[in-house]
């Protein structure tokens, strides 16, 4: 059904667009420069213009059903020749809605969303993707929103980054990067240059889920994003060079397990790492992705800091060695729930081709501000959750707070990561671990292998202490069994 939904939404912002160049023309007094609906009817003789959202959302629900599946559709799958990402993923558009009753009723519901509020229609898109409640057959599951927005605030995109998610899914890297840019920086969209690379070159996302490239195109596009790269490819597959060194911010959460074509990988990303294993695959992939001084936020599965096999071994000592590993966060094990209970981390790192680490910051995070369990319910009011407290000093965490939600927290301590974190013993909740030690374990990169845990002090008593209380209770117990015996003669 969700598909569904995103080819209306889509159909109610062509005509949106089509309205807008029609007010264009009417005010400059001219021909209109681009006609999303032709004039003319199509092969069956109904009129284009009868094809538009504001028109067949006042039919009877029987007519409007005979619209869409047999004049709108097919309309929809002509739009390919367009050069916008979201016309490409509408070529393979089938029109599915099984009654006109439930046709009618959701037009209706979509009508009333306020579509030139890019907040609301983009919160009700977010709503909709939140009903994907399972696991793809790739092994790809959505990573919770505030989790997404962590990695983008400790990554800070600039207006002059190329993004790029090879594992794009429905976009929601790309759609927080640009969230954050608005937020951060909204004067890039008063230079020319600047807001035609926002719209056009800034953001590129891969995956091989054609539903998926369609729902995170609409994503995109719901969120305020003209046309971006949303384009179908195997990632891990042959044609990535291209895009060798194209990039300087890699965002994602690529699968950790599903099919592999291993014939089919990429032979450059086997040379760097020989192995079948899809999360070292990326992290290969992710290097060779990013330009020199690009850096990247992904999450992998702890595995990936620890696992002994020689490919783990080399990818962790190239991170370590030949590039920057900035940072780990330990993430906790119940993040990804209901979909998944692998534990996990964010690895932040940048590229150099020449070294550069000195320390990497470690922090160990307990707590995101819902349960662990399948519910995943809340643990704060909404205020208080996700990265708010730390925009607003009116939702500051108290202590007790901050066991609940760790975010906040952790963006701080990342902001300090070269100065008093530098300081910090390693019982804290973060700390940094100078190469050497890194270097010295193997390149392991597991939290718990510099992790200190302080046991609290045991007040032991002196042995005679203990004796002399021993014997005592001896003889309480030899007194009692008297007293025992003595009642039981008086019965016989």
């Amino acid at each position: 059904m969700i598909e569904q939904i995103t080819y209306l939404l889509f159909l109610r912002r062509l005509d949106d667009l089509h309205t807008l160049e029609e007010n264009k023309a009417n005010r400059l007094k001219r021909p209109m420069e681009r006609r999303i609906f032709p004039e003319g009817a199509d092969t069956r003789g109904r009129a284009f213009d009868s094809l538009r959202w504001s028109r067949f959302k006042n039919e009877s629900p029987s007519e409007m059903f005979v619209i869409l599946g047999e004049h709108v559709f097919p309309f929809l799958r002509t739009l390919g020749s367009d050069d916008s990402t979201y016309a490409h993923h509408m070529k393979d558009a089938r029109f599915t809605i099984p009654t006109p009753a439930l046709l009618a009723k959701v037009v209706d519901l979509l009508d009333a969303v306020p579509m030139e509020d890019r907040d609301t229609k983009g919160d009700l898109y977010e709503y909709m993707l939140g009903k994907i409640a399972s696991a793809g057959q790739n092994g790809q599951f959505r990573t919770p929103r505030h989790i997404i927005q962590l990695m983008v605030e400790m990554t800070a995109p600039t207006p002059t980054d190329t993004i790029c998610d090879p594992a794009s899914g429905t976009c929601g890297f790309l759609v927080a990067a640009g969230e954050y840019l608005r937020e951060q920086h909204a004067s890039l969209f008063h230079d020319a240059k600047l807001n035609k690379h926002f719209n056009h070159a800034m953001f590129h996302g891969y995956d091989f889920d054609n539903t998926m490239l369609r729902i995170g195109s609409m994503n995109m596009m719901l969120h305020g994003v003209d046309n971006p790269a949303i384009t179908y490819r195997d990632s891990l597959g042959q044609e990535h060079g291209a895009e060798e060194g194209r990039y300087s911010l890699v965002l994602a959460n690529p699968p950790f397990a599903g099919s592999l074509d291993y014939e089919n990988v990429a032979k450059d990303l086997l040379q760097t790492v020989k192995t079948k294993k899809t999360e070292l695959l990326f992290l290969a992939l992710f290097l060779r992705l990013l330009k020199p001084g690009g850096r990247a936020a992904v999450i992998v599965p702890d595995g990936v800091l620890f696992g002994s096999s020689k490919a783990h071994k080399e990818l962790r000592r190239m991170l370590v060695e030949d590039q920057k590993l900035d940072g780990i966060v330990s993430l906790p094990g119940g993040v990804f729930k209901p979909y998944a209970g692998v534990s996990t981390a964010i690895l932040f790192f940048t590229k150099t081709n020449s070294g550069g680490t000195d320390q990497v910051w470690f922090y160990d995070m307990q707590a995101d501000g819902y349960s662990l369990d399948d519910k995943r319910q809340p643990l704060l009011v909404e205020s208080k959750l996700g990265l708010q407290p730390a925009r607003d000093v009116r939702n500051q965490l108290s202590k007790e707070e901050h066991f609940k939600n760790n975010l906040p927290d952790v963006l701080a301590r990342w902001a300090q990561r070269e100065g008093k974190e530098r300081k910090h013993g390693r019982t804290e909740q973060s700390f940094c671990v100078p190469k050497a030690d890194i270097a010295a374990n193997g390149y392991d990169l597991s939290i718990n292998r510099y992790k200190e845990v302080v046991h609290a002090a045991v007040a032991h008593r002196a042995p005679s202490e203990i004796l002399a209380e021993l014997s005592k209770l001896e003889d309480e117990i030899a007194r009692g069994m008297k007293v025992l015996e003595g009642m039981l003669s008086k019965e016989v």
